[in-house]
């Protein structure tokens, strides 16, 4: 007998002005950034994410994924992709292929590989580089193609983020001053900005000018947000940025493949390191602090070690203090990757 979840979640509809009702069905869709997603299919996987979770913790086993065959082609390593995308369809009676040593790109095309992939599995995760990769990918396979993280874009950790925000946060979404501190023109501040302004955000970047977004990802933006109702600020004056803030989110100053970089990140964003300073800063006592993970917030780890012997620096983008704080909500985050990744299989390739 299949484990249904449940009826509220299987009633979920999307509202139309004029009084009729639409499904939502996001059945055999791609999963490569949220600009593809409405507002209503987010708050769909959402609440979706939410369900599941429930499901989780209540014990019950699920058979949402049974007999669907998924690959997850790595180029880059990770900790909590893998394990959320593995520990997801295992939950669902779902099986998993993990492939890091894929001939992709250098014996054979993406095209091809694609077209290969697709007659074996029922779902592929791309986790890698360029953006192009995974879209190609999702061109020619045939089955929904999910984007575990590229250079571009990063949308599953934003569904993980999103969710967590509206677990500790008294506010509805659209009432949020969301604030990104640090690089905030690479996939994480690229796809935060996205996710808040789908969502109806005040999404504030604070960060050095040279490091502000692309300017044709914010011009597209503020189109979107002229229909979302969204909020969109880009500065680098720190105390300005951080203001009323709901919730503080920031992320490694230097992103995988560019550890060359560490001298010069450090000397740009020093002065916008997450500390107790610009806590207090928002005014707001409650105010949660986000990070995608991993953080450099002290030397237990060997490049932690390694920048405190070349630069003196304990600390990067987040203060010990900080991360380990009560206003500190980067485990349960952590946690609903696992949630949000097992909602975007099983809405695109599940049997509900």
């Amino acid at each position: 007998m299949k484990i249904q979840i449940s009826d509220a979640m299987l009633r979920y509809q999307l509202k139309q002005p004029e009084g009729d009702s639409m499904p939502i069905n996001v059945k055999g869709r791609h999963f490569l950034t949220l600009k593809d997603f409405s507002p209503a299919e987010i708050e769909y996987l959402l609440m979706l994410s939410r369900d599941l979770k429930n499901k989780k913790r209540s014990g019950i086993r699920g058979n949402l994924l049974d007999g669907k065959n998924i690959v997850l082609l790595f180029e880059k390593t990770s900790t909590r992709t893998r394990a959320a995308f593995e520990t997801a369809a295992f939950d669902e009676g779902g099986r998993v292929t993990f492939l890091s040593n894929s001939q992709m790109g250098k014996k054979e095309s993406i095209e091809d590989t694609a077209r290969v992939l697709g007659r074996y599995y029922d779902g592929i995760e791309f986790r890698g580089f360029k953006q192009e990769t995974v879209d190609e990918l999702a061109r020619y396979a045939g089955v929904p193609v999910w984007n575990g993280l590229t250079d571009m874009y990063h949308p599953t950790q934003v569904l993980a983020d999103l969710l967590t925000i509206q677990e500790h946060c008294e506010k509805p979404l659209n009432q949020v001053k969301f604030v990104f501190v640090g690089d905030a023109r690479n996939n994480m501040g690229n796809s935060l900005m996205i996710g808040a302004v789908k969502m109806g955000m005040h999404f504030t970047a604070v960060a050095p000018k040279q490091l502000h977004p692309q300017e044709s990802l914010v011009a597209e933006m503020k189109e979107l947000a002229k229909e979302t109702g969204a909020v969109i600020e880009l500065t680098d004056d720190v105390q300005a940025g951080v203001k009323d803030a709901d919730a503080i989110y920031s992320d490694v100053w230097v992103s995988m493949g560019e550890e060359d970089q560490f001298e010069e990140r450090i000397k740009l964003l020093k002065p916008y390191q997450v500390n107790m300073d610009m806590i207090r800063g928002t005014g707001n006592d409650q105010v949660l602090f986000l990070h995608c993970l991993p953080s450099f917030h002290d030397t237990k780890t060997q490049i932690g070690q390694e920048i405190y012997e070349k630069f003196g620096l304990k600390e990067m983008e987040v203060t010990d203090e900080v991360f380990r704080s009560r206003h500190s909500v980067v485990f349960d985050e952590a946690e609903n990757r696992l949630h949000t990744i097992k909602a975007v299989m099983v809405a695109t390739i599940g049997d509900l």
